[in-house]
């Protein structure tokens, strides 16, 4: 006889499944920026930390520039504690420890507990949250706090942190109903997570004023990329770095591998990186091989991963226009592939013609899905946006296949189904939009690539 019982895991995961519908229910709006509600619970609940924290706010990026810290300091010895949102899969992914998901057994005791001391206080789902993770990591006994803002910065539950070092990453255009129309706008929004007296690394070659500016006031130890640190390389075929160095006000970097995460844009984010390290060197100084073994190694799924197997698959949440021409420019390094199939699910709050635009001359077969959240694109949305793009380019006369195929999907990995029962070996597939895009093709593992209409066993 079979034993059906559920597994101690399955057990934790519905009780979190729980919590999770509750923390839900609490607000009656997803999103309220405000910090007074979650200070006072954070305040009763007495988490501030006692090890360096690290606060890493931006429009792209953050992801790989937490990942890529995390790598170099467990590489150089450290226990370290990482806040990351949104999650592919499964919401344990949002707390690494060491490097790994936490486990929802370990979170559940945490989530009692700011029930208790939220005493009221209509927190939302991220708030909440937020600060389940944040009492987890402070009881780990860590010895440095990695935290990934998750809008914006200065209303962001995780400026409640005072940091050691903030990292300011990519600034551009997303979120504007909540951030502001502009990029002068938006850094205003990113800027707060700084403190006074501690550095402030702006990653962002060319950071708006407001951002200046709000250094200068609170009297910010800032870092700027190119005259505080910069890096230097060579590139191979196809455009692909090979070597690189990095210098600061006083160390230097020579002969880095590229990091093992793809990517045009992620020197700009290793570079910051470097520069945080260095900044914080007589609280977690760092070796030279902690560094070169941690960038060889860093791993984050999603952020244009590339899956071993035929046809070529590319993992990519990339979800607003600046992250879409960044995705846009690495497949467009990648070796050559006879066709292009893309998976496509996106927000209905997304610029979403611009987010498809960069991508058009690339993509032969568009794979359009729906996603389970209220704040999806319909199919009809991903269709008017994939059109009013098509126009402008065959406005502009670009390049690149004119009439592609478009097929419209109930859900990601359908949209995938289709396209492997589509596409040749030698073929590519990218598959990008949203986490919940990416997450959609992972949930129960990735189906098996074997080209199926061509026969093969």
């Amino acid at each position: 006889m079979t034993d059906v019982s559920p597994t101690a895991t399955e057990t934790a995961r519905a009780e979190l499944a729980r919590w999770l519908a509750h923390a839900e229910g609490l607000h009656p709006r997803g999103i309220d920026l405000t910090l007074e509600r979650v200070r006072r619970v954070y305040a009763r609940l007495d988490l501030a930390p006692d090890v360096p924290v690290v606060t890493v706010a931006g429009t792209n990026g953050k992801g790989s520039t937490c990942a890529m810290l995390e790598a170099i300091l467990g590489q150089a010895g450290y226990r370290t504690g990482v806040y990351s949102s949104p999650h592919l899969v499964h919401f344990e992914e949002r707390c690494r420890i060491d490097g790994r998901p936490v486990e929802a057994a370990a979170l559940l005791p945490h989530f009692a507990a700011v029930e208790a001391a939220r005493e009221g206080d209509p927190l939302t789902y991220f708030e909440f949250t937020t600060l389940v993770i944040l009492r987890l990591l402070a009881q780990a006994g860590l010895d440095a706090l990695i935290l990934e803002v998750g809008l914006g910065g200065r209303l962001d539950a995780v400026n409640v942190v005072d940091t050691d070092c903030a990292i300011l990453t990519s600034i551009d255009l997303d979120h504007c109903e909540f951030l502001g129309p502009d990029r002068e706008a938006i850094g205003a929004e990113k800027a707060p997570i700084a403190r006074p007296g501690k550095p402030m690394i702006v990653g962002d070659p060319l950071p708006p004023a407001s951002v200046l500016t709000h250094a200068a006031s609170i009297g910010a130890d800032l870092w700027l990329h190119g005259r505080d640190f910069r890096y230097a390389g060579q590139q191979g075929e196809g455009g692909r770095w090979q070597q690189w160095s990095w210098s600061g006000r006083s160390q230097r970097h020579h002969g880095l591998a590229y990091p093992a995460l793809r990517g045009a844009n992620q020197l700009l984010n290793a570079a910051a990186v470097l520069a945080a390290l260095e900044a914080l060197r007589s609280r977690l100084p760092v070796s030279a091989q902690a560094v070169r073994t941690g960038l060889a190694l860093v791993e984050l799924p999603g952020r244009f991963q590339v899956v071993p197997g035929e046809p070529t698959l590319v993992l990519d949440v990339a979800h607003n226009p600046h992250a879409a021409a960044t995705l846009a420019q690495n497949l467009d390094q990648m070796a050559y592939h006879p066709s292009t199939h893309a998976v496509l699910g996106a927000m209905k709050d997304k610029d979403l013609a611009a987010v498809i635009a960069p991508l058009l001359p690339l993509v032969d077969v568009w794979h359009l899905c729906a996603l389970p959240t209220p704040r999806a694109a319909d199919l009809d949305t991903l269709q008017a946006a994939l059109d009013t793009a098509r126009a402008t380019r065959a406005q502009g006369r670009v390049p690149g296949p004119q009439q592609p195929r478009v097929e419209r999907h109930a859900a990601p990995r359908e949209a995938l189904l289709a396209a492997l029962g589509q596409t040749d070996p030698a073929d590519r597939i990218v598959v990008f939009g949203s986490f919940f895009t990416v997450g959609g093709v992972l949930q129960n593992g990735l189906p098996r690539r074997e080209a199926p209409h061509l026969g093969r066993a």
